[in-house]
């Protein structure tokens, strides 16, 4: 307890971040607790709380961080080449993004809000933002997305896809269902996806000009 007064807030809240991070992807979400924090960064568990309303919220302050970095990777390779290729390049990141550290990543799905209460608006703003970087990508594609409810919907369908993908991964799920790699199944998401907007958009009756 003799480093109670060695830090400053903002670095004593750093090392609470830090430690609770590196449990989570050592252990997971389930090896995580007040006192294991508090017993690596040599505080009483009490701190935790005078720093962090709740582990909720330390937890969301973890996420947001991922978020934040994932979004930057993306953004990163979603402005070189073709639109078809950078989407591509996207689905890659994301997957290697997720496997490089496989525990914490499935922290975004294991951890839930107790029934009735919002996603905070900083996590929801933040994922509306990585969302948004492979909908930017898809606005290049010539895919016959006329306005902006089929082009959400179909940057939905290829997020949730990649996510969907990484997730199995990350959980060593991906085996029971496909020897496939994850890393071809995510190229073949988006290749194929966009192939059947692609076939769609020529299958529909051109205007005829007035």
């Amino acid at each position: 307890m003799g480093r109670r007064s060695s830090h400053t807030p903002e670095q004593l809240r750093e090392l609470i971040i830090e430690a609770a991070t590196e449990l989570i992807a050592e252990n997971g979400l389930q090896g995580l607790s007040a006192r294991e924090i508090a017993r690596r960064i040599e505080y009483s568990p009490g701190t935790i709380y005078n720093v962090f309303r709740d582990i909720d919220e330390l937890l969301f302050t973890i996420e947001h961080r991922m978020l934040d970095t994932l979004t930057a990777r993306l953004a990163s390779v979603a402005d070189a080449g073709e639109p078809l290729e950078r989407l591509c390049a996207m689905a890659a990141t994301y997957l290697a993004f997720s496997l490089e550290r496989p525990q914490l990543w499935n922290l975004l799905m294991e951890h839930t809000q107790k029934p009735g209460v919002e996603l905070p608006p900083d996590f929801k703003c933040r994922l509306d933002g990585l969302i948004g970087e492979i909908g930017r990508v898809i606005d290049g594609l010539d895919v016959g997305l006329d306005d902006e409810t089929q082009k959400r919907r179909a940057t939905a369908v290829i997020w949730a896809g990649l996510h969907g993908i990484s997730t199995l991964a990350t959980a060593q799920k991906l085996p029971h269902v496909t020897p496939a790699d994850a890393a071809v199944l995510v190229d073949d998401l988006v290749r194929t996806y966009v192939a059947g907007l692609q076939k769609s958009a020529a299958a529909k009756p051109k205007r005829r000009r007035a």
